[in-house]
């Protein structure tokens, strides 16, 4: 295990940028990890170690400049099952592991609770960092605990559900736990025989009518949400993208009902005593869907998406298309819309 210098990351993130790491470093195991963040080079004009990122499946990042510090791949690996009881299964994923394959072992073995979630692009260790979710599931829903790096003591500690603080797209990794952890490994509760359908998604309905299933099973869930997925999101292999660039707006009761009065079509979802709102129906209605800009276009199947379109974007060029379409969906809707995406 060694830190190459001025390393390209540009097959290392799904938007295919063409950036390189000052340093970087790929470990396979946690005392390696430690190792590498033990030789972390120092700065040569503030003598203090240099900055880090950690990356997982880069399916989540956008890099508009070269990385002036050390880059650590996180390469760990490993599934490990504990039966509570006859209905539930603790399953406990290394952070190295790729989501959608993890969710189709899981789905193999008929464990139940992941399969809404099914591909979904990245790595397990990402996936409690911003709470991912699709058709009616969040991780919080699964989740039972994620063991941690502390990066000041370099201890490794247990965050359960309540101390992840999740919320829509969010948790304490994203907010004051930012920089200070690395997730290492995490736990879920799934069931392995009464599983929770969860089909109340139209399209999900609509897919499972196609397939003529009128009793779905998890694995049927799965196959539906992975036709929608393919059917709507271009696959990051072949154009580079990372997946849904926005959060989904949530606004008030009283600011949704303005809104509806101009556009009584609006789609929308009650969300407690607020109204999420469809960010890619909004970047649709401004005229972004299909439309491209230079190297950078709007996906002509989903709005909500970014794709490098050419391959030779910048991502400083994604980074402004991106905000372009925020002032527009501002400036007709005069809501606010918030990048899904990690911007380095």
């Amino acid at each position: 295990m060694t830190i190459q210098e001025n390393f390209s990351l540009k097959n290392h993130n799904t938007f295919g940028v063409d950036v390189s790491a000052k340093y970087f470093a790929e470990v396979h195991s946690v005392e390696e990890l430690i190792e590498v963040l033990k030789q972390n080079p120092t700065h040569p004009v503030t003598n203090t170690p240099t900055q880090q990122l950690f990356l997982g499946g880069g399916s989540n990042i956008l890099f508009t400049k070269n990385f002036d510090g050390l880059v650590i791949q996180l390469d760990l690996k490993g599934i490990s099952e504990q039966i509570i009881n006859e209905n539930e299964v603790l399953v406990t994923a290394k952070s190295g592991e790729n989501w959608h394959e993890f969710v189709q072992f899981c789905l193999n073995k008929n464990y139940g609770g992941l399969e809404n979630l099914s591909l979904i692009p990245g790595n397990v260790g990402t996936s409690p960092m911003q709470n991912i979710g699709a058709y009616g599931t969040e991780i919080k829903d699964v989740f039972v605990s994620c063991k941690v790096l502390n990066l000041e003591t370099l201890e490794i500690e247990e965050f359960d559900n309540e101390k992840c603080k999740f919320g829509y797209r969010d948790s304490i990794f994203k907010q004051e736990g930012k920089g200070k952890y690395v997730i290492l490994e995490v736990t879920f509760n799934l069931t392995t025989k009464n599983h929770l359908i969860k089909t109340e998604y139209g399209a999900i309905k609509g897919e499972l009518e196609k397939m003529s299933v009128d009793n779905p099973t998890i694995q049927d869930v799965s196959k539906a949400v992975i036709h929608i997925r393919q059917s709507k999101l271009p696959d990051p292999k072949v154009i580079g993208n990372a997946g849904s660039f926005f959060k989904n707006p949530t606004i008030s009761k009283e600011q949704f009902k303005e809104v509806q009065i101009k556009y009584p079509e609006i789609p929308h979802y009650p969300s407690r005593d607020l109204v999420k709102v469809p960010a890619g129906w909004l970047i649709e209605q401004c005229g972004w869907k299909g439309k491209q800009i230079g190297n950078v276009a709007s996906h002509k199947l989903q709005a909500l998406v970014i794709v490098n379109a050419t391959g030779k974007a910048s991502g400083r060029e994604i980074f402004d298309f991106s905000s372009l379409i925020i002032d527009s969906v501002k400036e007709k809707f005069g809501i606010e819309l918030e990048r899904e995406v990690n911007i380095i």
